[in-house]
């Protein structure tokens, strides 16, 4: 290249401080999602589909999210145990997963902290297949059946086994078979590949239109207060939740409390909306091919969700009691329940 058709220095000098300027606002739009909201939060769901975590996807299906000034990315892992796991691998900053998780961490050592609950019921169904050939009238006929739970250490799995040893049996007299929560819980169901399995909806609720609800005998059901009672001695029971580690919590304030606010904007929504109206704003796919079932499922959902978002101490102990009885690394821990939640960052 001649001096003639040569950049001047001034030129490149220039020419590379734009590029600079550039990237860094590139990096800056996807840090912030482009809502000058910071770094996207990344949010693992222990299975979208499922009703229990109805609250997450429709803050962001409303855009509660972005007005309340936060940007998210919700991961679907299937279960509240996977959701766990990505959650210790870093691979997530949120769960959305059952409140019993950070009590089950703190018997580890690890400081993991629930800020807004989404449930005041855990909203769990133990029903038995209609292709079992065991005669199961009662928990107790559980012992050497094969119970479906969406996966091991998950939520579902707790509910077995405190429903087992409350019913004088041991945690194991049952075997857990892994089904998970969506379509393959109903296929595993209406198979017969398990005896019974403890559901939530919408399965529970296209497992009883596809074979009759006649045909599904269910041996509890905590989606009603009155069944809460009778198994946990308690008004409230918290159960599906946003949690995230105590320093990542303290590190990002700001974003804890949008991501409550706009939690508890979708629990105002929930309550004050009809089954059809809350199902319209749903990804469709999530109905499946029987929307109307979608809509049933809803219906028979909306009581369990908390009203404002809140922790209840009453509540906690009971998690607590439930997770002690089959689990002596908890039973043996020293465990401050003070430090599993907080309700510091609700609006």
């Amino acid at each position: 290249m001649t001096n003639a058709n040569r950049p001047s220095r001034r030129l490149r000098v220039l020419v590379a401080v734009a590029t600079a300027v550039a990237a860094l606002a590139t990096g800056c739009a996807e840090d912030s999602g482009g809502d000058g909201g910071g770094k996207t939060v990344r949010i693992g769901v222990g299975g979208q589909p499922l009703l229990v975590y109805l609250p997450t996807t429709l803050a962001e299906r409303l855009g509660y999210y972005r007005d309340a000034g936060v940007s998210v990315k919700l991961e679907d892992l299937q279960s509240g145990s996977n959701a766990l796991q990505a959650f210790q691998g870093g691979s997530v900053d949120v769960v959305s997963g059952y409140y019993d998780h950070t009590i089950q961490m703190q018997a580890k050592k690890k400081d993991d902290v629930a800020f807004v609950n989404m449930l005041r019921y855990p909203s769990l169904v133990l029903a038995v297949s209609p292709k079992t050939d065991k005669k199961i009238d009662s928990i107790a006929d559980l012992k050497g059946a094969k119970v479906g739970v969406t996966s091991p250490g998950s939520s579902t799995d707790f509910f077995l086994k405190n429903l087992l040893v409350s019913n004088g049996m041991k945690a194991t007299d049952a075997s857990a078979v892994t089904i998970g929560g969506d379509t393959t819980a109903v296929a595993a169901m209406e198979r017969g590949r398990v005896d019974a399995a403890v559901m939530v909806d919408p399965s529970i609720s296209q497992l009883q239109k596809r074979v009759g609800k006649d045909k599904v005998k269910i041996l509890t059901d905590t989606r009603t207060g009155q069944d809460v009672r009778e198994d946990y001695g308690v008004s409230t029971y918290p159960a599906a939740s946003l949690y995230s580690s105590r320093d990542w919590i303290e590190g990002h304030k700001d974003q804890t409390r949008a991501l409550a606010k706009a939690i508890v904007r979708a629990l105002k929504f929930i309550d004050t909306h009809s089954a059809q109206q809350i199902a319209a704003k749903m990804p469709s796919k999530y109905a499946g091919d029987d929307p109307e079932v979608y809509v049933t499922a809803i219906a028979n959902a909306k009581d369990a969700y908390a009203k404002d978002g809140g922790f209840q101490s009453a509540g906690a102990e009971a998690v607590y009691k439930v997770l002690s009885r089959f689990s002596p690394e908890i039973a043996d821990a020293d465990v401050d329940l003070k430090k599993t939640y907080t309700n510091a960052y609700l609006p």
